[in-house]
């Protein structure tokens, strides 16, 4: 690319495209310093297919969770516009046909789920009511002019066969020069009655009518301008009659901001109805149950790890796409970071890959703090095996395996009847949500907090009513799970509910003997008092426990036991760093943004960022070869609260002349010094465009700071 001229001249040369820039396969990424593997790919491959497993049932569960909501409104939708339709032939017959049908829909405050909800309420809608669904947003109808824009263009997209599409076509030069009511009413007509047997082909609906109705979403109803509502409302429901017009509107908040929003006289011309979405707290619990607390997907979080995604949901956007995009991150960050994770699958396969495990993953294996403190339990002779042949270690790891999936299996199974014991007692001393008692598990032995015997002491006061219908609920849990070894525990749950069956039957005889007997006895006042003195002369002297105190004793010690037993923390079981992901840190610095912290570390350390080796410099220091931005702001660290630009000037010059020594005969003194005085300039246009200063009148030539400490 060298060039040889006796004169000076532009070349231009032309870019290569031959040469193209070599694509580095996803699963190389994996191979991460000192935790390389030869697994690299496999690990990748791991991870997409419990992913895409993942996905999908997540999918389907907010298609479940959706369904009811999805069904009401679609019986709404179809019951207006059907009833319309029996009152009147041609739509104009009664002043009763201007109230728009209107399906107020609370969608909660997790805004960033409104989207995915609304997207699958149109796809539904088209399928089973109208193929006429339009969705608007307010920052795209800032007046009447774009709203009616939006609308027409988006109902023009609704096509629904060939010959109207070519119709649609002709018209679309009109409607881009004028938009109303009247001309959309015209378009409607022209093409509902046109082919109303195609209509009726391409809609799988139960609503069979010539003419479909157009069902409008407003999204974020809140952020419209009250103006082009009430505009489009009074005129919609003036042409209402040949524009069949049903509103639903996407509501964050309250229903109340309705009539916030609009007055009396508009909000008459609607015919609403409220519909309630699941509550995201709900959806949450569905989906920790699905995903987690199941033996279904091996992959599983730490107890730290978990509390930070509940926490970024609960205290900041009670988001569940954010809360899965965080678990499909800690999913991915423990096959990236872990290279034993390979046996992050399901059993038969885990076993099928320990035995073709090379020697390095075998010392991975042996480096596992749970297997080190497992080796040091065992005999000697066990230990020098485990620690020195490969084929003894890979037999033992197949064995610790099954038993970590064992553990789970039973791990959910007395998670859940302990749930059922402790969600309705008062005050909720372990949580009412399972994933609040989940935590607790995780973090440490139960059965050593306060919280567990207050909960031991609460179930030794309830009555036989509610505790046989936690008993029944536990029942459900045992029977409907396939694990054999706790089919005992089942067992002893039906002899507890047959004892208090047949206590009942007891109770019932001794209540007819003793109401014989005591009518057959003379029950004068003195001889009554007398019997009252000894009854609690008895009970004072000796409390004698009744038959379903000590049945009730008998049952909160099994659960006791069964919590000792089953409910051991996860981290206390050999290999559960192949399952579980425990660096909640790297997760946080992925999720939780920060970015004052970011600013004051690039700003204070550029090495951070650079990894500049002459950037490196002691505590304190200010390297003279840093950016002029990292000067200036380590030299305003050093100022009280008002700070002196000629000093800041004078003392930005000095660092930075100590750098340029070298070069000063290249230019004068002057010139430098006005190169200097921009560059200073510029790093404190750049501060305060941050937010580190501002300009102030309190003193000529200063600037004020906006960040703590300085004298």
């Amino acid at each position: 690319m060298a060039t040889t001229s006796v004169s000076k001249g532009c070349f231009v040369f032309k870019p290569n495209f031959k040469k193209r820039k070599i694509s580095v396969p996803i699963e190389d990424y994996f191979n991460k310093g000192e935790n390389a593997s030869e697994d690299s790919k496999l690990r990748f491959e791991t991870y997409q297919l419990i992913w895409q497993q993942m996905k999908s049932e997540t999918e389907r569960l907010q298609e479940e969770l959706n369904k009811n909501l999805f069904d009401s409104l679609i019986e709404f939708l179809q019951t207006s516009h059907s009833g319309l339709q029996k009152n009147s032939k041609d739509w104009s017959c009664q002043i009763k046909l201007r109230e728009i049908p209107t399906a107020a829909l609370v969608l909660g405050v997790n805004v960033t789920d409104h989207d995915l909800t609304l997207r699958s309420l149109t796809e539904v809608l088209q399928n089973n009511v109208t193929p006429y669904v339009v969705s608007l947003q307010a920052k795209d109808c800032p007046d009447m002019k774009h709203f009616l824009q939006k609308l027409v263009s988006q109902l023009m997209d609704c096509k629904v066969d060939v010959q109207s599409k070519e119709k649609e076509s002709d018209r679309v030069t009109q409607k881009n020069v004028h938009y109303s009511m009247d001309s959309l009413s015209a378009w409607y007509m022209s093409v509902t009655q046109a082919d109303p047997k195609m209509l009726r082909k391409k809609r799988t609906s139960s609503c069979q009518c010539q003419s479909p109705p157009v069902v409008l979403i407003l999204k974020d109803m809140e952020s419209f301008t009250t103006k082009v509502l009430q505009d489009f409302i009074i005129i919609s429901s003036q042409h209402l009659h040949e524009f069949p017009l049903i509103l639903i509107f996407g509501i964050a908040t309250s229903p109340v901001v309705i009539h916030r929003l609009l007055p009396h006289a508009v909000s008459s011309l609607l015919c609403i109805e409220l519909f309630q979405s699941l509550s995201c707290k709900e959806h949450l619990t569905t989906v920790l149950d699905k995903l987690l607390l199941t033996t279904q997907f091996p992959f599983k979080l730490s107890e730290k790890v978990l509390q930070t995604l509940t926490n970024i949901f609960l205290y900041h956007d009670f988001s569940i796409q954010n809360f899965i995009k965080g678990l499909q991150l800690s999913l991915l960050e423990h096959f990236y970071s872990q290279p034993l994770s390979v046996l992050c699958c399901n059993l038969p396969e885990a076993k099928r890959r320990i035995r073709f495990l090379s020697a390095n993953q075998c010392e991975n294996i042996r480096r596992l703090p749970s297997f080190r403190r497992y080796v040091e339990k065992q005999s000697s002779e066990k230990q020098v095996a485990l620690l020195t042949s490969d084929k003894s270690l890979k037999e033992e790891t197949q064995s610790l395996l099954e038993n970590l999936h064992v553990y789970h299996t039973k791990y959910f199974l007395v998670l859940r009847c302990l749930h059922h014991f402790t969600s309705s007692l008062p005050k909720y001393p372990l949580g009412r949500q399972i994933r609040e008692l989940y935590c607790m598990c995780l973090e440490k032995n139960i059965w050593d907090s306060e919280e567990y015997a207050s909960v031991l002491q609460l179930l030794r006061l309830l009555a036989k009513d509610e505790l046989m219908a936690m008993l029944q609920n536990c029942l459900k849990v045992f029977q409907s799970s396939s694990a054999k070894e706790l089919g005992n525990t089942a067992k002893k749950i039906e002899e507890f509910l047959a004892q208090f069956q047949s206590l009942d039957e007891t109770k019932e005889e001794e209540e007819t003997s003793q109401s014989q007997s005591k009518g057959l006895q003379k029950t004068d006042l003195y001889h009554l008092q007398k019997s009252l003195l000894e009854m609690k002369e008895l009970r004072s002297a000796s409390k004698r426990q009744t038959r379903f105190e000590v049945l009730r004793e008998q049952v909160v010690s099994f659960v006791d036991s069964l919590a000792r037993e089953y409910l051991l923390p996860p981290d206390t079981q050999p290999l559960h760093e192949t399952l579980y992901f425990s660096s909640a840190h790297a997760l946080r610095q992925h999720l939780n943004a920060a970015p004052r912290v970011a600013l004051h570390t690039a700003l204070n350390n550029p090495y951070y960022y650079l990894k500049n080796e002459a950037l490196r410099s002691e505590e304190g220091c200010i390297p003279n070869v840093a950016p002029d931005i990292c000067i200036a702001y380590k030299l305003h660290l050093e100022c009280s609260r008002l700070i002196n630009l000629v000093d800041w000037s004078e003392a930005f010059a000095t660092v930075v002349t100590a750098a340029e020594e070298m070069d000063a005969n290249s230019v004068t003194s002057e010139e430098r010094g006005e190169i200097i005085h921009a560059r200073f300039i510029r790093a404190v246009s750049e501060l305060e465009l941050l937010g580190f200063i501002k300009p102030t009148k309190q003193k000529t030539d200063h600037v004020a700071r906006l960040t703590w400490g300085g004298c």
